[in-house]
Parts: C-alpha cells; sequence; structure tokens
C-alpha cells in the first residue's frame, strides 16, 4: 500500500475505544432484539463504497486476528484498504475461509452455506456476516415473521434490496442454517445508518422481501 493510498484513507473512530464501545453495543441490542430495527452511531470516515454502517460494525468487531472476505466491488475499492489499515485484519478470497464477510448491495450474496458454520464442540468457530441493503420497513405483512429467542412471540419486517438473491431462496437457505444450531452462521443486514440481527437462532417464516 502506498503513501498515497494511506493518506486517501478516511479516519476511524475518534476515540477509539469509546467508538468501539458504543458502536459494539448497538451490535449486541441487534442481536439480542432479532428483527429490530437499531440505529448505529458513529464518527469514523467510512470508505466511498458499502454502507456505512456495516462499515463501523466491521471496525468494532475485527482485529489482526480475524480473517474477512470482501465481496467483489467492496474488494476492489477503498473498503478493503480501510479496514486492513484500521483493524489489522486479513483479507481472504473465498468466503469458506472467513471468520466475517461484508456484501455490498448490488453485489450477488454467496450461498450460505458456504461460509464457516463452526461445529458442535465449537460453534464459536462460524462465520459473521454483515450484507448490505436498501432499507427496513417494520411491523409489516409484506416481510418476513420472525420467531425465536429474543421475540416475545413474533415480529416481522420487511427488508429492501436484499443483494443479489431472490428472498424466497434466501429465506430457505437460512431455515437450513437454522436446523443445524448450535453451528450456524450469524448474520448482520445493515441499511446506511441502521442495522438488524439474525442469530443463528432466529427462524424465518415466509420469503418475501422488497
Amino acid at each position: 500500500m502506498s503513501t498515497h493510498d494511506l493518506s486517501a484513507l478516511g479516519a476511524g473512530f475518534s476515540e477509539g475505544a469509546l467508538g468501539s464501545q458504543s458502536v459494539f453495543r448497538a451490535a449486541l441490542q441487534a442481536l439480542s432484539h432479532p428483527g429490530r430495527v437499531t440505529a448505529l452511531a458513529h464518527d469514523a470516515q467510512t470508505p466511498s463504497r458499502g454502507h456505512a454502517a456495516s462499515a463501523a460494525l466491521l471496525l468494532a468487531l475485527l482485529d489482526p486476528d480475524c480473517t474477512l472476505w470482501l465481496s467483489p466491488s467492496l474488494a476492489r475499492s477503498d473498503a478493503a484498504a480501510w479496514l486492513r489499515f484500521h483493524t489489522g485484519c486479513v483479507l481472504v478470497d473465498a468466503p469458506e475461509n472467513a471468520q466475517f464477510a461484508w456484501v455490498a448491495h448490488g453485489d450477488e450474496c454467496p450461498a450460505l452455506d458456504r461460509f464457516a458454520k463452526g461445529s458442535d464442540a465449537y460453534p464459536d468457530q462460524s462465520a459473521t456476516c454483515v450484507v448490505d441493503v436498501e432499507a427496513f420497513e417494520e411491523g409489516t405483512s409484506r416481510g418476513w415473521t420472525l420467531r425465536g429467542p429474543g421475540i416475545a412471540h413474533s415480529t416481522s419486517i420487511a427488508v429492501h434490496g436484499l443483494p443479489g438473491t431472490d428472498p424466497a431462496l434466501f429465506a430457505a437457505q437460512w431455515s437450513a442454517n437454522n436446523a443445524v444450531f448450535p453451528r450456524g452462521i450469524d448474520l448482520f443486514l445493515a441499511a446506511p445508518t441502521q442495522i438488524v440481527g439474525l442469530p443463528r437462532t432466529t427462524r424465518i417464516d415466509g420469503g418475501h422481501a422488497c
């Protein structure tokens, strides 16, 4: 990476520890309440490609021991250098080798079973995926009905612009992911300034997104 490349990168959190802690709390809130839209506030100067919420989330989650797979448009953008510089993460070429993954809106989302699902003995060795979407709409019958831990009975949400895959196919893949618990991936869906958590314990009824 050249000096020019480094000088062109945006800054991370203005106060590294406090910024990471704030974003990490938002991530825990999203996973603890699946399907709830959670605002993700931060002051990082995020890359030009990919949603700012996704970039800030990964900035808080990654460290030099983490492997990261980026979808093609992100891998070709300043997002790759920005995350490598600020977190020290290791970029990998195949989803199967990644502990974390980021899929930009407009890129194809790999089949979920390509990502590491961990094992019964070590379920924590599974991947966490961040997928950019256009927007969320809570409390609508036009989207998914979610059930599982962290949801009192059920909750509904429409996901606008799920990238590169048929919503019904995605729901079927998620059902297969849910069925292998305690193995399975955890997922964050991200709009530009908001996230929604989908832990592996969450069930999706209905295959419609928008």
